[in-house]
């Protein structure tokens, strides 16, 4: 598996992805009961910011737009949602909020290839609202369908991801017993690659991560706050795949999202 993904050590995000994204929100509506975008600015701005957020004709998924590239151009994101009615997702300036009773991705859709560092922070709340519940805050990486040209066509559900390949750690899952790394392969086999339960490296209430992502040419590591927790080795990296944020049951904060290369 080879692909380059860089060019002058800049990060190189393929561009059909933005497309990908505009064509799905002309095509769908917005529902306020989805997504709410929040913001202190003019009328003007508002309406600029809820233009950003569509429903797809799927109820399951949807696209929206939040953060921004190095080169400062919004980032889109796909989202595949296993319960839509039990689902809210709220963007402002800063922060992705992910509230959901059930299964839920949040795909970043531009595919990324080469050396890279995903970096961004994160909190699972826990603050007495019905979602409230310490456990998955989990993520996908290099992940890619061999059957299928494209990856967005799922409704959230971890089950229907056994047939991608990707690399995928739950950190706090199993409701907050154990952190796993593992890597699948696209035929079905989920293979564990490293697991902690002890609590150091379980989920505390009310402690925001610094989540890092790292893709090089002889291996991919995930570290909380500068702590490696898990490093895999391959011998060719990965081919060109995407990043996802995922949960199950439970209200998260996402900030400082970045993308660069290494």
């Amino acid at each position: 598996m080879t692909d380059t993904g860089y060019s002058a050590q800049r990060t190189v995000m393929e561009s059909h992805a933005g497309q990908a994204c505009t064509a799905a929100t002309e095509g769908g509506f917005q529902r306020q009961s989805d997504v709410h975008q929040e913001s202190n600015t003019h009328q003007e701005s508002n309406a600029h910011r809820e233009s950003n957020a569509h429903r797809e004709s799927n109820a399951h998924q949807f696209a929206l737009q939040w953060a921004q590239s190095a080169d400062g151009k919004p980032l889109c994101w796909r989202v595949e949602q296993e319960d839509p009615a039990r689902t809210r997702i709220d963007i402002d300036d800063h922060t992705l909020t992910l509230d959901t009773a059930a299964g839920l991705t949040v795909w970043l859709d531009q595919p990324l290839s080469g050396r890279y560092r995903i970096s961004y922070l994160r909190e699972v709340l826990v603050q007495g609202q019905p979602n409230d519940r310490l456990s998955d805050l989990n993520q996908f990486w290099a992940a890619r369908d061999p059957a299928r040209a494209s990856l967005f066509t799922r409704h959230g559900v971890l089950g229907e991801y056994d047939n991608l390949a990707l690399y995928y750690v739950g950190m706090g899952g199993n409701w907050n017993s154990t952190t796993r790394f593992r890597y699948y392969n696209g035929h079905g086999e989920r293979q564990l690659l490293g697991e902690f339960t002890d609590e150091a490296h379980l989920l505390r209430a009310g402690q925001r991560y610094r989540v890092a992502i790292e893709v090089d040419s002889t291996e991919t590591r995930f570290l909380i706050d500068n702590q490696l927790y898990f490093r895999a080795h391959y011998t060719e990296p990965p081919a060109s795949g995407y990043f996802g944020l995922r949960t199950v049951f439970s209200r998260q904060a996402i900030s400082q999202f970045s993308v660069t290369p290494l």
